[in-house]
């Protein structure tokens, strides 16, 4: 066992939302090591999308020129339409924001540049956490044993940190819905703006990629958990059969082997984020359906706020509470947001559906930006750049 020197942190999970956390606290002057319970970083993942609040949070982390390299902006927000075609919203270039869109991939690998290699130990799956007044010790799989002062849990929806600290805290909750995603191979389809299309039960989206890829996914409401298809790519095709082009060329351009289908939970509330001098992060702390496109977005503010409050606490729980008090509200409002969305966009009732699309080809674009200002309109805290020198 070993411990860190003067302010030392270990992240567990080396995603999106742990990554900048490593960043935010690299730049404040922590001593940082993030475990990975994968064996490499690798390919993983799809495409999402990054609303400006994100974008704010990369720019107070010094990574926002890379992540506007890596990314696409993408219409999507603002263009819905109907299976059969029919426009319910147009994007409006001169009123709507563009959102961003990359491959979490390209995101993750971003976030690694800019923190030591030799800081980063993958293979190294966290199975217990104990703490006293002086620090915290994680305990890894292979028997390994590594000690900071500060523990931050951004290992995901199934997080060990969590169950170790808060062995109370709700289990994922199964929120009705299956989501299959998928990459277009390179150059393989004419590249598109953004879109979703609104079926009955069913959502479908696209946002253009770097490398002249696209990015789509379809979510279905669906009842049980674990159902699972021999041909996933198939099995898309067939529940949007009929539907506008390019759906059915960027399902032709995607390899079948290279589609993800997931079961889709959230979290419910938990009291606190923070306990002692263990922090929960992104996922781990908030899980949310992807409604709103807000489960990464929220993760990077998670990171830029624990930064800024690490570097200017007097000690590390008092920094942790006071993470807690910025973040509990605010995020807990975007999982109650997302969790209530498909609710109505993916129900299956006909007169649901048709007042749903209804109200959204009368409503406007203005309508929606409005909704999405309680979002978007977050102003990340000014952090140290002691360790960026």
């Amino acid at each position: 066992m070993r411990r860190e020197q003067g302010r030392s942190a270990i992240v567990a999970g080396a995603g999106i939302g742990g990554l900048a956390a490593a960043v935010g606290l690299l730049r404040g002057g922590w001593d940082v090591t993030v475990l990975e319970r994968a064996p490499e970083l690798g390919e993983v993942g799809a495409g999402w999308s990054f609303a400006p609040n994100a974008l704010r949070a990369a720019d107070a982390l010094g990574v926002g020129e890379e992540f506007r390299a890596c990314s696409v902006p993408t219409e999507a927000g603002a263009t819905m339409r109907l299976p059969d075609g029919t426009y319910l919203m147009r994007f409006q270039p001169d009123a709507d924001p563009p959102l961003l869109a990359n491959h979490r991939a390209d995101l993750q690998r971003v976030l690694a540049r800019h923190v030591p290699a030799e800081r980063i130990r993958t293979g190294a799956e966290v199975t217990g956490v104990r703490q006293d007044g002086d620090g915290v010790t994680v305990t890894c799989r292979d028997g390994g044993e590594l000690r900071a002062d500060l523990l931050v849990g951004a290992d995901g929806i199934h997080s060990t940190v969590r169950r170790r600290v808060w062995p109370d805290a709700p289990e994922p909750v199964f929120q009705r819905i299956l989501c299959w995603r998928g990459v277009t191979e390179p150059g393989a389809v004419r590249a598109v703006r953004g879109f979703q299309t609104w079926g009955r039960g069913a959502r479908f989206g696209a946002h253009p990629l770097t490398a002249e890829r696209v990015f789509w996914f379809l979510t279905v409401r669906q009842e049980q958990p674990g159902l699972r298809f021999d041909d996933d790519l198939g099995e898309v095709a067939a529940r949007t059969r009929g539907w506008h082009e390019p759906i059915p060329a960027l399902l032709a351009a995607t390899p079948p082997g290279a589609v993800l289908c997931h079961d889709i939970h959230d979290l419910d509330p938990l009291p606190s984020y923070a306990e002692g001098r263990v922090a929960l992060l992104g996922d781990a702390a908030h899980a949310m359906t992807p409604f709103l496109a807000q489960g990464a977005c929220q993760a990077l503010e998670d990171a830029v706020v624990l930064a800024a409050e690490a570097a200017t606490a007097s000690s590390v729980p008092q920094a942790l509470a006071r993470y807690d008090q910025a973040r509990r509200p605010r995020t807990q409002q975007v999982q109650r947001m997302a969790r209530t969305d498909p609710r109505l966009s993916l129900s299956t009732s006909p007169a649901t559906y048709r007042l749903m699309t209804t109200m959204t080809r009368l409503a406007s674009s203005g309508v929606a930006r409005r909704k999405s200002a309680r979002l978007w309109e977050w102003a990340p805290p000014a952090l140290s750049t002691e360790g960026a020198r």
